[in-house]
């Protein structure tokens, strides 16, 4: 998987992704005349255009052999502390469950540490129950609720927070199994590491997990390759569920 700055040429494939997971996520109370509505809207190739026009908003997108599989939007806020806002993290269904959320999630994270934020703020309607649970399982916890108008309706949207301050305790870690059994967990949100970032391609989290497919095969008898891979595009903070330091933490 790849992480890479939206374009306004990219219209139309984040129109795409953005109705798939909004019908997924909030179809069952959501009617899909709405969801194409707000996705015209919220995606044309102008609103595109004039929103990554704003030197504050990051907008990032994730593929997967050329294919858009999933995109993290936000904004730096100057508040006090500065915040950056993430406004909507969208995976494609059929790539859910490949770690691709964590992954924009902490590279969106580590972009805007870099340009200062000291919090990071998440938005998801109440009626959303996994996506409270993912804001959940990577630190955040919720310190408001409001009313939002989406449609012609007003439905309830929970604030959730997480402070930034640079600590192995606020990384974006998952856990991944190694060819030799060993379970190991990877920072996403240190970008220092690795020619194209802290990414692991979906297929390989997806393989290794389960034990099965040529992609698990070919590791377990290329051990040391595998770990050169994993050295150079990832950063793996700890084994057991311990950090360095003797931190203790496990994320999922």
């Amino acid at each position: 998987m790849e992480v890479q700055d939206a374009t306004s040429t990219d219209a139309e494939k984040i129109a795409t992704v953005a109705r798939a997971s909004l019908s997924e996520s909030y179809g069952h109370f959501i009617d899909q005349d709405t969801i194409v509505d707000i996705v015209e809207e919220w995606y044309s190739a102008t609103q595109l255009s004039d929103l990554l026009d704003d030197e504050n908003v990051l907008f990032l997108l994730a593929t997967e052999d050329d294919e858009l599989v999933g995109f993290v939007q936000g904004a730096l806020l100057k508040e006090d502390p500065p915040a950056g806002e993430l406004d909507w993290l969208h995976v494609s269904p059929h790539f859910r469950g490949e770690q691709i959320g964590a992954q924009l999630l902490g590279q969106f994270q580590d972009r805007l540490e870099d340009q200062g934020a000291e919090l990071l703020r998440g938005k998801v309607l109440a009626q959303n129950e996994d996506g409270a649970a993912f804001y959940e399982e990577h630190g955040f916890e919720q310190v408001d609720t409001r009313e939002v108008p989406i449609g012609e309706r007003e439905y309830d949207e929970l604030i959730y927070e997480k402070p930034l301050e640079g600590y192995p305790a606020e990384e974006v870690v998952e856990p991944i199994t190694d060819p030799d059994g060993q379970e190991l967990f990877v920072s996403f949100s240190d970008a220092e590491r690795g020619a194209k970032g802290p990414s692991i391609p979906s297929s390989v989290a997806r393989h290794l997990r389960t034990g099965t497919g040529s992609t698990a095969e070919t590791a377990s008898q290329s051990t040391p390759r595998w770990t050169r891979w994993v050295e150079s595009n990832v950063t793996i903070v700890g084994t057991n569920g311990k950090q360095p330091g003797g931190t203790h933490r496990i994320c999922n």
